[in-house]
């Protein structure tokens, strides 16, 4: 098995450094301060998905650093409240909206997205997850307790980068996994567990695309700053992390690992 490698400590605690900047840059295009498969422009088309207005009541669910969470604040003007169970993301989270003086609008919190989560019934207008839904265990309780959540008419959206649609040997899973624990699931399990949670599912998009397209570019943007890289988070981890991005090109192209959208309604009793 592939020794474990760390991308999310790293990125979260290290966010501001140079480099990491420049390569969120080269990667992304528009760097929003995310550490996925997202770009910004895909971030809109959510956006577009859920309806979020100025009045909106918006939970993410994994936030990462913070940044596409401001980014719904500040673009859009609603109210955020982001969770993450990695304590450097959400210190970065906090730090980044008392900078850009959107703590009215954005707050972070420390929670396992697994247990019940600490908000009252009919809370959100919308919740968003963007891929961390797979490192998430206990997968249909969690939808369900987002239904419980969300006000009637309210809409949740998640991305799932584990979906197999191919062929994948031990060794590939292995090194998919080296940065974290994931669960994986064949396709159509996802939309089974949203319907059997209450919701109606409104769409389903395949983005496999994106991270393939997104793994590549971060990939060579790494590379193309291997020194610099190498003394923020040591060259055995840099070695592990190429590796994993490669990975995830090759499952993405090929077709055998995809990633979608789920875009669900809770109805309207």
């Amino acid at each position: 098995m592939d020794a474990p490698v760390d991308l999310y400590n790293t990125s979260y605690d290290k966010f501001s450094a140079g480099v990491q900047q420049v390569v969120r840059s080269e990667t992304y295009g528009e760097d929003i301060g995310q550490s996925s498969w997202m770009t910004a422009d895909e971030l809109r088309h959510f956006i577009a998905l859920l309806g979020l207005e100025g009045s909106s009541n918006v939970l993410e669910i994994g936030s990462g650093s913070g940044g596409p969470a401001l980014f719904l604040a500040e673009n859009v003007g609603c109210k955020v409240t982001g969770m993450d169970i990695n304590e450097f993301g959400i210190s970065n989270s906090n730090e980044l909206a008392r900078r850009r003086n959107l703590g009215s609008r954005a707050r972070f919190q420390l929670a396992d997205a697994s247990q019940s989560l600490p908000f009252e019934q009919d809370t959100f207008d919308a919740i968003i997850s963007n891929d961390a839904m797979c490192h998430v265990p206990k997968r249909f309780e969690v939808l369900k307790d987002w239904h419980r959540v969300l006000k009637p008419g309210g809409q949740m959206l998640f991305t799932d980068a584990m979906v197999i649609t191919g062929l994948i040997s031990h060794e590939e899973i292995a090194r998919r996994s080296s940065i974290g624990y994931y669960y994986y699931l064949p396709s159509g399990v996802n939309e089974k567990m949203i319907v059997e949670a209450g919701f109606d599912l409104i769409r389903a998009e395949d983005l496999t695309s994106s991270a393939a397209t997104v793994s590549k570019r971060w990939h060579d943007a790494r590379a193309n700053h291997r020194a610099d890289m190498i003394r923020v988070e040591g060259e055995s981890n840099f070695e592990g992390l190429q590796e994993f991005l490669w990975c995830v090109h090759t499952l993405t192209c090929e077709g055998r690992l995809s990633r979608c959208m789920y875009l669900a309604r809770k109805p309207v009793p």
